[in-house]
Order: structure tokens, then sequence, then C-alpha cells
């Protein structure tokens, strides 16, 4: 993925004047994910809690810094885990800790917008990229 930072998706998402300009913004986020080996989607990696199979990696370096791969089965799904990969990837675990992504979340609009199952999904996806950096 491109190198957008939580900011600048937030103030892209403000450009647009109707939600359906955003779901499709969203759509084409999630395009932009690495691809995730087939080998790694596991049980093991299947993010509990979300409606559509999401599967989350993370690795990190010698300098700890965190690493996620990450790919879902739904479309506007794989642009939520692009939002949330512009807020986490590439950061220390102190970094990640200080990101807020329920303002985020709520400033993009998506608590508005996107159902509740969806809604769900997308924090069960914070709670594993916590889970799995310690944060």
């Amino acid at each position: 993925m491109a190198e957008v930072t939580l900011e600048e998706l937030t103030e892209n998402f403000s450009l647009f004047d109707d939600w359906e300009e955003r779901y499709k913004y969203l759509i084409d986020l999630g395009k932009t994910l690495k691809p995730m080996a087939e080998s790694l989607k596991t049980e093991e990696t299947l993010v509990k809690g979300c409606t559509s199979r999401v599967w989350l990696i993370c690795e990190t370096n010698e300098e700890g810094i965190y690493h996620f791969t990450a790919d879902s089965d739904a479309h506007i799904v794989k642009g939520l885990i692009a939002v949330l990969l512009s807020a986490y990837e590439g950061k220390t675990a102190i970094e990640m800790e200080q990101v807020d992504i329920d303002a985020a979340f709520e400033e993009i609009g998506l608590n508005q917008h996107l159902s509740p199952s969806r809604r769900n999904g997308f924090f069960a996806m914070v709670e594993r990229i916590k889970a799995l950096s310690g944060s």
C-alpha cells in the first residue's frame, strides 16, 4: 500500500460529497493492499468477530517497528484494512498506542455509514492489531 497517513486519508474522505463516492474510494483503497499469500490464510490468522473473512499477521523488526499483512474476502473490508494500516503500519508499539482510531473512524464518518456488523468487524481488527503488537 502506498504510504498514506491516517490524517491524509481522513482529509481525502472529506473531499467527497456523498457516501457513494466514499465507498468507491474505500474499495479503491482496498485494491492497494499487498497480496497475502494463500498459505498465510489459516484459522490462526483469521480475525474473530468479523462477518467477512479477514486474515491478519504481524511481524516486527529489530527496531521494534511493526509490519502488518492482511486480506479479506470482501472489497469494503479490504478498504477498512487499508484505513487501519494507514494508522498502524510501520510504527512502534508506543506510536500505535497514541493512535486515536475511534476519533478517525468518526471523523471519516464510518460510524454512521457502516452496518453494525462491519463496524464490529472493524473494531475486531483493531483489537487484533493491539493484541499482536502488545499495545
